[in-house]
This record gives structure tokens, C-alpha cells and sequence, in this order.
């Protein structure tokens, strides 16, 4: 301790030896409090997972964005001005396009590297946004959003939110005839909504569309505005990361209070360094060999064309298939024309993205429960929560069938018609058998782990008893596995209690409370789970001779 006092005292001046790097740690120290700042987390223990990494994915994945962006910022000209074309690429020569068209193609076919970093930022913008959804899903699952973490559950889902809006912005930059195509869908949307949808669209678009001003518009928005909104997001997220305990699967050792795991600094550092340039290694070689978005083949951008089989990016699908499905319902009131067939749909997509954001809250409510939680739930043993999460994956499913059914149609050589009625019914009747066959598959696996803790798991081993009765051999479990399958409580759940008391009187029960109640016995009842062996079971089972 005395030789560690001495040395810092030299690095602040004291005597003659002390190192430029020295000086500047302490210079910083005296200003910053570096020390106790790295004292306190470089040493913070990470748990090693593989489903940990999602994460990292969608960070290194919008690093390598922002590093491409920035390339292609330099080359790319956001202008609506129209030109004619006489590039590198003869079979559009002659033809007039804006100015924004014109420096995509010389992005890229004339730029060195061009195309290479337009490529990976359009891969890296699919990984991003795919990254992200995985990742939430992984969070809903394990129940990580709980109890400390709600406000961490909004900050990713409005990273996932802005997502999905800068990808449609970037996607939009080249004004090809493919992304013009999807901004012509953008405002027949906004122009279904009820009495100020014009007024939105004249003050998007800066008059009757396309107008003029809608690309030098977009590109401020996609470059600076939601990325650095993004940008914030993801350090208060990550700062978050730091700040709690980190989440970490059930296993022997870990507990609420204590994280296993490996120290932030050096092995998780190193760990993730490695893994940033493999996912930079993978989006380079997609970019490389993997053809995306070629606006080439696409033409620019004319109100009177659409492209044969026009797709967006695959994140955005579930809102189109909502549009392409809907009946065209028209309802004319007031001197005034309602396309309920478009703002319906328009409308629907952000409130089952709410309904995401605020299942935390809903679920804390139900069971008010206001512990911390800083162990994961294995998505088995909370069936109705998992359930709900695959209900909603296979609607998106049902829903992205929707907004590519004429590429399904010529594809399988099905009528489009029957697509569309098959959606149509999915959207209903998909997620609820979903949900129904989910939950069995989970009650179905709590039963096996029941019986795996009270009779062991199979050795394949088969014995003829002394009677002439064959059994099957089971070996006991080990402490560690018995404890990762035992862990998990199993609370009763909130219940209003008598509604007369003892002495007679009729207690007041609020109609929130009996929501409550109803909605805590069908997600934490009897129904929702199978009891977990109890100590007094298990002791009576292995206590004699049991062979099975």
C-alpha cells in the first residue's frame, strides 16, 4: 500500500520519475475520478451465455452502420433536381432521374468501395433490426424486463421503434422506382387519416406528391436525427447494463444477489472485441457476394410505374400485409371520405407495437409482485408468457405472408385471392392456436421435469424384476441439475379475497381488482403450471428401493 501511495504521489508531481502515461492518469483522476470509476466496473462480472450476445449484435451492427453511413454520406447528394443521366452505367443513359438517383449509381459504380459499403450498410441495417427483435424476444421470454429493468424494456423498444422509421427513411434516400414505390405507400397511409391526413401529407411531401422536397427532407432525418437519438438510447441502455446486476440463466451459485460470470475487463473485453470484427467479417461478406437493393435494375423513380413483385425490407412487411389484406372499406360522412381499409390497418400496427412496450407494466400490475429480479424464468415454466410471445411471432408470421402475397402467389402458383382470405382468418385464428399449443408444449415439459427430478433420467438400461416385470433404469440427478430444475417459484396467485367479512358486511371489491384477479388465476393458476416436487416427494422416493 505505502509503495502504491508513493507512485501516485510521483505521478502528481512529487518526484522526478513518473511516466508521461503516469502523469496523464492522474491529470485525468483529478478531474474525472477515472480510478474509482474503473475500480468500481472494469472488474463488473459479466455471465457467459450465448444468448447474451444478441445484444452485441444489434450494438456492433448499428457501430458498422454508423461507420458506413458516414462513407456514404460524403458521395451521396440529397437533391430532387432532375437530371439526365450519362454515367458508367450505359443502359440508363439518357434517361432523366433526380440527382439523388444519379449519386447512387456513381456511389455505386464509380466510387472505389462504392458498392461494397452500400451493401454492408444495407445488410447491417436488416442484422440491426432483426438483432433487436431477437433480442427483445429473448428479454420476454426469460421475464428480464422485470423489476429493475421496465425502463430499459422501453428504451430498446423504442430503438426497435426508430429502427423500423430510419430504416424506411434510408431505404428511401435513393428514390429508385422500388423505394419510391414504398414512399407512394407511406403517404396513402398518412392520407387516410381522418381530417388532417392532407395537411400531413402537403407538409411532408411540401405540396402534391412526390414533390420536391421529400429526399433532402429524409436525409437529415436519417443521418443525424434518429441516429443520434438512437445513439443516446443505446448509452443509457448500456449504462443501465452496468448500473443493475446483470441478468444471468438459473444455476447452482447464482442467486439475486451474486453474478458468476467472468470480469468485464480483460476477459469480456477480449471476448467482445473478437466478436465485433466476426460480425463485421460476416456483414463484409454478405456485402461482397450477397446482391441487395440493386436500383439499377429498378429504374428512377416515376408516379405513373410501380415495379413487378415491389417488396419492402422484410421489417416492414407486417404493416403492409395488415394494408394488402384489409377490405376496402370506405365509410363517406360529412363531405368527407374515410379509408378505413388503409387507416385501420395504419392504425392497428403501432398499437400492438404499445401493447409490447407496456407488458412489464401490465404484467407487475397482475402480480404485484415489486421485487427485484435479477434470475432469469426458463420460458417453460411461465406458460402463458411465453404463449402470449409466440402468439404474436406467428401473427407477424401470418402478417408478412400478407405483405408479400404476390410473391407467394407466383412463387407456389396459388391464387392470390386465397392468400389473401387465408390471412385474412390466420390473423385470427393462427395466434390463438398458437398460444393454445404453446402452452400445452410448456406444461408438457414441466411435467417432464416433475418426473425427471422424482425418478432421475433414462440410462437406456432395461431390468427384468424378480416378478417377470421389465423395467428401464434411472440415475439420479445430480445437486446442480436438481437445483436448476427446482429453482423457480411457483407464487399463488392475487386473489380479492371473501366478499362478506366476518361480521356480515359486504366488502366493496373495485372492477380493476376483479380484472386482476381474473387475469392472475389465468396466468398463474392452477392451469398455468404443474406443482414442482416438493422436498418431503423427492425424499420419499429415493429413500427406498426404487429401481424406476
Amino acid at each position: 500500500m505505502d509503495g502504491a501511495r508513493s507512485v501516485r504521489e510521483k505521478g502528481r508531481g512529487r518526484g522526478p520519475t513518473a511516466g508521461t502515461g503516469e502523469r496523464l492518469a492522474d491529470w485525468a483522476d483529478g478531474r474525472l475520478g477515472v480510478y474509482a470509476l474503473a475500480k468500481a466496473n472494469l472488474r463488473k462480472v459479466f455471465p457467459d451465455h450465448w444468448s447474451f450476445m444478441l445484444g452485441e449484435v444489434c450494438l456492433y451492427s448499428f457501430l458498422i452502420l454508423i461507420l458506413t453511413g458516414v462513407y456514404l454520406t460524403l458521395f451521396f447528394e440529397p437533391s430532387g433536381v432532375e437530371v439526365v443521366y450519362n454515367g458508367s452505367y450505359e443502359p440508363l443513359n439518357g434517361v432523366v432521374m433526380t440527382r439523388a438517383y444519379e449519386s447512387t449509381l456513381e456511389i455505386s459504380f464509380d466510387v472505389r468501395g462504392g458498392l461494397l459499403i452500400r451493401q454492408i450498410h444495407h445488410w447491417a441495417a436488416l442484422v440491426f433490426v432483426a438483432g433487436m427483435l431477437v433480442h427483445m424476444m429473448r428479454v420476454f421470454f426469460t421475464g428480464a424486463f422485470r423489476k429493475p429493468r421496465e425502463l430499459n424494456w422501453l428504451f430498446g423498444w423504442t430503438l426497435l421503434m426508430l429502427g423500423l422509421i430510419t430504416g424506411l427513411t434510408g431505404y428511401s434516400l435513393p428514390d429508385d422506382l422500388l423505394s419510391g414505390t414504398g414512399v407512394r405507400f407511406a403517404q396513402g397511409a398518412i392520407l387516410s387519416i381522418p381530417i388532417v391526413g392532407t395537411y400531413l401529407s402537403f407538409f411532408l411531401f411540401g405540396g402534391e406528391f412526390p414533390g420536391h422536397d421529400i429526399i433532402s427532407r429524409f436525409f437529415p432525418i436519417h443521418v443525424l436525427l434518429l441516429p443520434g437519438i438512437m445513439l443516446g438510447l443505446v448509452v443509457a441502455h448500456l449504462v443501465l447494463v452496468f448500473y443493475h446486476k446483470h441478468t444471468q440463466h438459473p444455476g447452482p451459485g447464482r442467486d439475486q444477489k451474486s453474478v458468476v460470470g467472468m470480469p468485464f475487463m480483460p476477459v469480456y473485453m477480449a471476448k467482445a472485441g473478437g466478436f465485433f470484427f466476426l460480425v463485421f467479417g460476416v456483414l463484409s461478406l454478405m456485402g461482397a457476394i450477397a446482391t441487395i437493393n440493386p436500383v439499377w435494375a429498378f429504374g428512377p423513380y416515376r408516379p405513373d410505374l410501380v415495379t413487378t413483385g415491389a417488396q419492402p425490407d422484410w421489417y416492414l412487411g407486417f404493416s403492409e400485409g395488415l394494408i394488402r389484406v384489409m377490405p376496402g372499406w370506405e365509410i363517406n360522412a360529412f363531405g368527407h371520405t374515410l379509408a378505413l381499409g388503409v387507416f385501420i390497418p395504419f392504425a392497428l400496427f403501432p398499437l400492438i407495437m404499445l401493447a409490447i412496450a407496456v407488458y412489464p407494466f401490465i404484467e407487475a400490475w397482475i402480480t404485484g409482485d415489486k421485487r427485484e429480479h435479477h434470475l432469469l424464468d426458463r420460458p417453460r415454466n411461465a406458460p402463458v408468457r411465453t404463449a402470449l410471445g409466440v402468439a404474436w411471432l406467428s401473427l407477424y408470421g401470418v402478417l408478412l405472408i400478407g405483405g408479400g402475397n404476390d410473391i407467394v402467389a407466383t412463387h407456389l402458383h396459388l391464387s392470390i385471392n386465397s392468400i389473401t382470405w387465408f390471412v385474412r382468418i390466420g390473423f385470427f385464428v393462427v395466434p390463438v392456436l398458437a398460444f393454445v399449443v404453446t402452452k400445452r408444449i410448456c406444461l408438457g415439459l414441466q411435467r417432464r421435469d416433475r418426473d425427471k427430478v422424482l425418478h432421475g433420467r433414462e440410462t437406456g438400461v432395461i431390468k427384468r424384476l424378480p416378478h417377470g416385470e421389465y423395467v428401464e433404469i434411472h440415475a439420479p440427478l445430480s445437486r446442480e441439475h436438481l437445483h436448476t430444475l427446482t429453482q423457480h417459484e411457483q407464487a399463488p396467485p392475487y386473489e380479492t379475497g371473501p366478499r362478506v367479512d366476518a361480521n356480515g358486511v359486504v366488502r366493496r371489491v373495485k372492477g380493476s381488482q376483479r380484472l386482476r384477479a381474473r387475469l392472475a388465476r389465468a396466468m398463474y393458476g392452477p392451469d398455468s403450471h404443474i406443482p414442482k416436487p416438493t422436498a418431503e416427494e423427492y425424499r420419499e422416493l429415493t429413500s427406498g428401493d426404487h429401481p424406476h
